[in-house]
């Protein structure tokens, strides 16, 4: 294991340690939110009263017949990246980070197609999967004609991360289709919703997500499962046989209770036969793109040059 960044841990810890002050310093909150709070939520996991830019360039479809998707195409497409969002399979959506996947496309040629699955606890586990499954495969038969190519990328972030895992695995067990995604790039995702050992250990840390807050969302996601239901593969892809998997990045802080979840992953899918960059970041939190930090900067660059490459 290489971490990386340690020349940015002063500003990198000093940052977590401002978040968890203003976490600990927020009133609880006595009531549900109202529906309107709700749905800002959704959009914007850091909550907030402005919503996120929603920008022109993005267009938003319906594919399958009921699968809602948001496409940023460039002048130039080289591949298509299908991006799933995270929140916990409970909040963020589609254009919930316009701005982010538009400088993705237009700086890598990636036409950019994320899936606005449906979220828990409304639409519980396999409601989110079944929607990045049917979008997947959407691609697969239909991106030569819609985008002129088809070489197809897959990724996301936290519970993004776990459902381009699982819709991997889908395409695979379910229809046949390996070699279809060239790469994947999971960032912070969990893989083990029965809890990997960095999970259970990190205890109350308000650092946008910890002990307490990955059970509950685990209970959101799929509600009246125990423990050993949780590790079926088809719910924790850490169980899985990842063979047939293509190239992957998987990146992880190391103030993230999620940590074990990559390492343990990165080992696996490297096992299983495919070439895996594995990127831990020091002092970094979980979600820490999402910050204006100086190992965002850099992470997302790295990104967009492993999404750049996989697609050539």
């Amino acid at each position: 294991m290489t971490i990386t960044d340690e020349d940015c841990l002063p500003e990198t810890l000093g940052f977590n340690e401002q978040f968890e002050a203003a976490a600990a310093s927020r009133p609880a909150r006595g009531q549900a939110p109202s529906a309107a709070t709700l749905a800002l939520l959704r959009r914007n996991r850091l909550g907030g009263d402005t919503p996120p830019v929603r920008l022109p360039h993005g267009q938003d479809r319906v594919v399958e017949g009921a699968v809602k998707v948001r496409v940023f195409v460039p002048d130039q497409v080289d591949g298509v990246y299908l991006h799933i969002h995270g929140g916990g399979w409970a909040f963020g959506s589609a254009d919930g980070q316009d701005e982010r996947l538009w400088r993705l496309a237009e700086q890598t040629g990636l036409a950019v197609v994320s899936v606005d699955y449906r979220l828990a606890p409304e639409h519980p586990f396999p409601a989110g999967p079944d929607d990045c499954e049917a979008a997947a495969r959407w691609l697969v038969k239909h991106a030569a004609a819609e985008f002129g190519t088809d070489r197809l990328l897959i990724g996301g972030e936290s519970a993004g991360a776990h459902l381009s895992v699982v819709t991997l695995l889908r395409l695979r067990d379910r229809h046949g289709i390996t070699g279809a995604f060239r790469a994947a790039h999971l960032l912070f995702g969990p893989y083990d919703l029965s809890m990997t050992p960095s999970q259970r250990r990190f205890g109350p840390r308000q650092l946008l997500s910890n002990t307490d807050t990955l059970r509950g969302g685990y209970e959101l996601f799929t509600p009246g499962m125990g423990e050993e239901q949780r590790r079926s593969p088809e719910v924790s892809p850490l169980f899985a046989d990842l063979a047939g998997l293509p190239p992957a990045r998987i990146v992880v802080g190391t103030e993230d209770p999620l940590l074990d979840d990559s390492l343990f992953l990165a080992a696996r899918w490297q096992a299983a036969g495919a070439p895996v960059q594995l990127g831990v970041v020091a002092g970094a939190m979980h979600g820490f793109t999402l910050f204006p930090l100086t190992i965002t900067e850099r992470e997302l660059r790295r990104e967009r040059g492993f999404l750049a490459s996989a697609s050539r």
